[in-house]
């Protein structure tokens, strides 16, 4: 442990903190109802303001928020501030459908993404796609984040936790407080997660702010090293921008879990105040981290795409002498792993929902209430363990098709958002759409043809055919 980032102490009460989370599922089966599906995937009657918003922000600031974004601002330079509208972006497509569908989930009982489609567009084949590129998308950020909970791990106890060891540990946690209390102890921790993440960029920019000054302070010095920190922003970046952008609105803001917690609210002014809160919320969360990723250029200039991603990590490291620096560094960790968990806990709900009420159900229509509930939480186990023998086995050579899961899931926007809009569109044109747009973007995607035609991304190009499809089709079927 001579090279551990954490000290033993700090390595202990984060294993600690981290294994407290199965007193939150135990928590979450006695407070449970009954054995309902919409008990276990849904909270039961509901989330106040408080438990939604938190669950919404720690489900959506993933620990790519706390490393990822930190990396790209020190790459890309003060242009990386577009990271903060694509955060509000989200938000955007939230309230583009959320305030209609959420009336319609509460009167009809929806649990997940799959009801709504069937219940609107009465359309089998239809709903089965949807429901098949939802687990997909949820799949791949299922694989992502555990690998990213292994390399975390593993870098800040200096192997001491090995990166399959690591992977292993924090599934089994998860899974189990999931199967205890399905969505009540996801959005519990969730909570305490969220306050962790918030609490902990708060802190950690301050401390830096302290340490290395703030950025009018490092503008000179900034100038002097990464010069290339104040250039204008190329065509080439500005086109990437708005494609990035577009992906983002259309892609995360349809997120199936995304959609299950927009079901959870107790009511519509709950939803309407836990949105509200999250617009916000990028220029608390990703704003100070890009500022911090911006500080870092200035006092290490030279570093590698791989090394760049620890900026925020290597910032703290070189203030461990410094004392209470330990406390910081240690929590600034438990948030970045607590906002993964937060990602992996839902996309493994919200997976287990999806087969168990539109595969499973389907095919078992007599199935009770009692039933449906234990295969989701057998399938939960089963769905776990395969994701953790895929992101410790699979080679990094195949990680990019990881990658292209938003181009994929933002083909189904236009079935969700222009479906609560317009009542008179019909099941055909929509499908019409849906796989001519997936099949744009894997023609670009895995053929020798360019992925980015023009600088914008294959899914972009297949949600505009998608969408010009539909509302074709939508206007020759009202002549």
């Amino acid at each position: 442990m001579d090279d551990a980032m954490l000290s033993e102490a700090g390595i202990y009460f984060l294993l600690a903190y981290l294994a407290s989370m199965i007193l939150v599922g135990v928590a979450g089966k006695f407070a449970s109802k009954e054995e309902s599906m919409k008990d276990f995937y849904l909270g039961g009657t509901g989330f106040g303001v408080g438990i939604l918003f938190l669950t919404m922000y720690a489900t959506q600031y993933s620990g790519n928020s706390l490393i990822g974004f930190a990396g790209s601002a020190y790459r890309s330079g003060w242009f990386f501030l577009v990271a903060v509208t694509f955060m509000v972006a989200i938000v955007g497509g939230y309230l583009l459908y959320a305030p209609r569908l959420y009336p319609l989930a509460k009167a009809k009982g929806f649990i997940t993404i799959g009801d709504y489609i069937s219940y609107r567009y009465d359309h089998k084949w239809l709903t089965y796609i949807i429901v098949a590129i939802g687990i997909f998308a949820l799949a791949n950020y299922m694989l992502t984040n555990l690998k990213a909970i292994g390399y975390i791990l593993t870098y800040v106890t200096g192997g001491w936790i090995g990166f399959a060891e690591g992977i292993i540990a924090m599934a089994f946690i998860m899974v189990i407080y999931e199967t205890l209390g399905g969505m009540r102890s996801v959005a519990w921790t969730d909570a305490i997660q969220g306050v962790l993440l918030f609490i902990g960029v708060i802190v950690i920019t301050a401390v830096i702010w302290v340490h290395y000054g703030s950025l009018e302070a490092n503008t000179d010095l900034l100038m002097q090293v990464r010069a290339d920190f104040f250039a204008d922003p190329t065509s080439e970046q500005q086109v990437k921008w708005f494609s990035v952008l577009v992906l983002i609105f259309f892609g995360i803001s349809v997120y199936p879990q995304a959609i299950q917690r927009i079901y959870a609210a107790k009511d519509e002014k709950t939803l309407k105040r836990s949105l509200q809160l999250m617009i916000v919320m990028p220029f608390l969360t990703t704003l100070p981290l890009i500022a911090i990723a911006v500080i870092g250029a200035a006092h290490f200039p030279d570093l590698d795409k791989s090394s760049s991603e620890q900026i925020i990590l290597l910032m703290l490291d070189e203030l461990s002498d410094i004392a209470g620096m330990q406390m910081v560094l240690t929590l600034f960790i438990a948030a970045a792993i607590a906002a993964i968990m937060s990602t992996v806990d839902s996309a493994m709900l919200a997976i287990a929902s999806l087969f168990t009420q539109d595969i499973y159900h389907r095919q078992r229509p007599d199935a009770s209430q009692k039933e449906l509930t234990y295969i989701g939480k057998i399938f939960s186990w089963g769905l776990m363990a395969l994701m953790v023998y895929l992101a410790i086995s699979l080679p990094s050579t195949i990680w990019w098709l990881i990658q292209i899961k938003l181009e994929i899931l933002c083909q189904i926007a236009p079935a969700i958002m222009l479906g609560v809009w317009f009542s008179t569109l019909k099941p055909k044109a929509v499908l019409a759409g849906l796989l001519i747009g997936v099949g744009i973007t894997l023609l670009f995607l895995l053929t020798p043809l360019p992925s980015k035609p023009l600088g914008i991304h294959a899914g972009v190009w297949g949600l505009a055919v998608n969408l010009l499809v539909v509302w074709s089709l939508h206007l020759k079927q009202r002549e």
